[in-house]
């Protein structure tokens, strides 16, 4: 038996799974193997579905949305369902982090960070599932009232990524369900231990059958064909944005379903002079680094005033010096592995490109061999210029870009110059410069003296190539529905035929 850092087991065998449809769980034919980025040893076994399945699924979900099962219930009912699952989260706390640290890499303490967040978000969208609501309009005469309705918008197609599997379907999932539509879930091949456990939790919270499926595979067959399908009313995938793209031809080819994008991010963060650097410089270094950089909102272009820039830099190279990386079962550990083989090359060939192309190298940069397992040093390059593609592209991995301004507008052009608006940040003492460059910069999530902070009160999304729409809060409920105007007439008819 494989024993690890804090006392934590290896599996012996991969632990196998099947798929989730109609209340039920279902045996695949063929399988796919995970083995452990972090570990190198086989630890789940999930089925590669079929179109046929992935057809029985979202024959599910619509049969459970037309019976109204789900969706005919009080909003405080779903909201029960919603509370039950949050406290089955609390119970499974353990269980559910060591999966996502078995299949994705993340350390311990992250995982279990997240699923506190996840915890958060069932109990904010149960929350969400009695306060939504419509409008109404008394201005229209005596005898007509105008109403607005907010109904679930149908069936659901969730596509989720591998770099948070967990966290990222519980941003969306109880929002969906608030909302009183049914899903159809996706999640990547190589992380869908924690989706599926998940659908154990809800069925035991009192979840009606046919209201949250789970079919597994790659995301060129099920994911293909679930953006592709005539009787999903709605796509939601978190992904790149070539793939979002692709989800949009899906769209438009099939029946015009309504999509929710968050695609890539090439996040500033923007640190001036008057800012307290050490501070600042603990932000970046967790802002680069933080899941291994494989984050959508990870902060890759440091953007620091020219006149503190070597000395910000002198500061922030001696922090990522002492980032801690390795087994994601030591409670020490602030990097753990990169999630895929494939990621693992991407991130090495961005960084031999950065070399190759002048910028100036100021700490990591190498592979880190730690006898088994994918691990990168964190990096940082400076003197990068905006031709250069360590500066434009998303690296997805532990590799910052360091950039220097003179001037507030130069800072803002600099934030602004890239297809993405995901995420930034902003440090500085100045109120006055701190709203200005908030307000210019175009990005969906801004932090100022703060980096990743906030809840699933607020929503979440993206500007330009960065996706479409909001998720979580009252947005992320309202997200999943569609407004219907109603007119209601008092009084006799004015007769358009004269008697």
């Amino acid at each position: 038996m494989n024993i690890m850092a804090n006392g934590a087991h290896l599996p012996e065998t991969p632990r196998e799974f099947g798929f989730f449809v109609d209340g039920a769980w279902h045996a695949g034919q063929d399988w796919f193997e995970r083995t452990s980025p972090s570990h190198d040893v086989p630890v789940t076994r999930v089925p590669r579905c079929t179109k046929e399945d992935l057809d029985t699924a979202v024959a599910a979900a619509r049969r459970a949305f037309e019976d109204r099962s789900w969706a005919g219930l009080p909003g405080a009912e779903r909201a029960a369902i919603l509370l039950r699952t949050a406290e089955g989260l609390r119970r499974r706390r353990d269980e559910i982090a060591r999966w996502e640290v078995l299949e994705n890499g993340k350390p311990l303490t992250q995982a279990r960070g997240e699923i506190d967040h996840c915890i958060a978000c069932f109990e904010v969208a149960a929350g969400a599932a009695r306060l939504m609501r419509g409008d109404s309009f008394n201005n229209l005469g005596d005898n007509l009232l105008g109403l607005l309705l907010r109904e679930p918008i149908g069936v659901v197609g969730l596509i989720t990524p591998w770099n948070f599997p967990f966290l990222i379907l519980c941003e969306r999932v109880p929002f969906i369900l608030a909302s009183g539509c049914t899903l159809v879930v996706k999640p990547a091949e190589v992380t869908s231990a924690t989706t599926l456990i998940l659908a154990d939790i809800l069925t035991e919270a009192g979840l009606p059958p046919g209201v949250y499926n789970v079919v597994t595979g790659s995301g060129r067959t099920i994911g293909q064909a679930l953006a592709e399908h005539p009787d999903v009313d709605m796509l939601s995938f978190t992904g790149s944005t070539g793939v979002g793209r692709s989800c949009v031809h899906a769209s438009a080819d099939s029946n015009l379903k309504k999509l929710g994008l968050e695609l890539g991010g090439k996040n500033p963060i923007i640190v001036f002079a008057d800012a307290n650097l050490h501070d600042a410089a603990d932000a970046v270094a967790f802002g680069i680094s933080f899941n291994t950089g494989q984050c959508c909102v990870s902060s890759s272009r440091l953007i620091v005033e020219r006149s503190v820039a070597r000395e910000f830099e002198s500061i922030l190279t001696a922090k990522m010096k002492k980032i801690r990386v390795g087994d994601p079962f030591d409670p020490e550990t602030q990097i753990g592995a990169i999630t895929t083989d494939a990621q693992n090359r991407t991130i090495l060939g961005y960084i031999a490109q950065g070399k190759e192309e002048g910028a100036t190298l100021l700490c990591g940069g190498e592979a880190l061999d730690l006898g088994r397992g994918q691990f990168i040093q964190p990096t940082l390059f400076s003197d990068v210029t905006p031709s250069m593609g360590i500066a434009r592209e998303e690296i997805f991995g532990p590799v910052l870009s360091s950039f220097h301004f003179d001037t507030p507008e130069e800072a803002i052009a600099i934030a602004n110059d890239t297809v993405y608006g995901l995420a930034a940040s902003l440090w500085t003492r100045d109120l006055d410069k701190a709203l200005t460059v908030t307000r210019r910069v175009r990005a969906g999530r801004f932090w100022v003296n703060t980096i990743m902070a906030g809840g699933p009160e607020t929503p979440i999304g993206g500007f330009k190539q960065s996706g479409w729409g909001r998720e979580s809060g009252l947005l992320g409920v309202e997200e999943y529905t569609q407004v219907k105007s109603v007119h209601i007439e008092t009084g006799g008819r004015t007769h358009w035929i004269a008697s």
